[in-house]
């Protein structure tokens, strides 16, 4: 009796093929797997192997389930499975991936920020990466969403263009660095979980107020200060963010922009037991801009969060994020 699940039968057949690519070409498992997950979707090969091997690539691509019978939910895991073990093989720093929980966390913090909204949103992750982040909260989420996401990785945004594909979903991807690009007005929320590090290019840092004072300015805070740029007057941000985001050389800088150009409403520091290292740990950090109406919540929310396995624990605290959102947005 097979018991495979869905999720599990597309991951192999994504994994396999992507393993036949490597094998018979020059191309990174990544690579490969842009290339196999394009060829699922078009449901015939896309690039030629030699003899047998194209034999072979195109039974596993038959052997998918029907992607019309599978859930979104079901083909990204599916996608994030096979990108992980690609992971394991990249060595570049900015190849990483948001871990499950949090994306699932994050898309029900999107909902909760985006109660009172009936229309179609627009929704940007500058940072995109292989859109797991970005897809799973509109998985989530009980309304229509319009996508935007760029990237500077080209492999990156070859796998979140197929990703995004396979799961039917409307998003528009740009091969991009999302600091210089020119940024997009009154998108309705932004969700990403920023790269961490020193952005190369001073010259462009140098239209930023959030700029370095001396030498290369910190990537994650010009890309809180573009995506303040990008979203309406009122609109949400939910970022991912290192711990130490407020204790750099320079957050005081930080601290004062946001507190003249958006409201903060929660730092949620995500459980240490979920990296490696102390350094590596991050928060949720949900922040507001400033528009007409808006009234900064008395005290922002601030939480460090259970480990998600107990879930009890968990309950409790996603009740008390819920009633506090609740409560502050309730009156608008």
């Amino acid at each position: 009796m097979n018991t495979e699940t869905n999720t599990e039968k597309l991951y192999t057949a994504l994994d396999l093929a992507a393993e036949k690519i490597q094998k018979n070409t020059d191309l990174l498992y990544l690579d490969a797997l842009a290339e196999s997950g394009e060829s699922i979707l078009q449901g015939e090969s896309t690039l030629k192997l030699e003899g047998k091997a194209q034999e072979e690539f195109e039974a596993l691509i038959q052997s998918v389930p029907d992607l019309e019978n599978l859930k979104a939910e079901e083909i990204r895991k599916a996608f994030q499975l096979a990108v992980l073990k690609g992971m394991k093989e990249a060595t570049q720093p900015n190849h990483a991936m948001t871990p499950d929980a949090v994306s699932l966390f994050a898309g029900h913090l999107a909902e909760l920020v985006l109660r009172n909204e009936k229309k179609t949103q627009v929704i940007l992750d500058p940072a995109v990466g292989s859109a797991n982040l970005l897809t799973a909260v509109m998985n989530q989420a009980r309304r229509e969403f319009h996508a935007v996401g760029g990237d500077a990785d080209e492999t990156l945004i070859k796998l979140a263009y197929v990703n995004a594909n396979l799961q039917k979903h409307n998003v528009d991807l740009f091969h991009q660095d999302s600091v210089a690009a020119p940024y997009v007005s009154n998108v309705d929320l932004v969700v990403s979980d920023l790269p961490v590090g020193y952005y190369p290019d001073d010259r462009t840092a140098g239209e930023f107020e959030l700029k370095s004072s001396e030498g290369h300015s910190y990537v994650h805070h010009l890309l809180i200060e573009q995506s303040l740029k990008h979203v309406k007057p009122g609109g949400f941000m939910i970022f991912l963010v290192p711990n130490f985001l407020f204790e750099s050389d320079e957050a005081g800088a930080l601290h004062e922009y946001l507190k003249k150009e958006a409201v903060i409403y929660s730092l949620l520091q995500l459980p240490k037991s979920m990296f490696k290292h102390q350094q590596q740990a991050k928060s949720i950090f949900v922040v507001r801009r400033k528009g007409e109406g808006i009234e900064a919540p008395r005290q922002a929310l601030l939480a460090e969060l259970p480990s998600f396995t107990n879930k009890q624990a968990l309950a409790d605290m996603v009740k008390r994020i819920d009633d506090w959102f609740e409560s502050h947005l309730s009156q608008e």
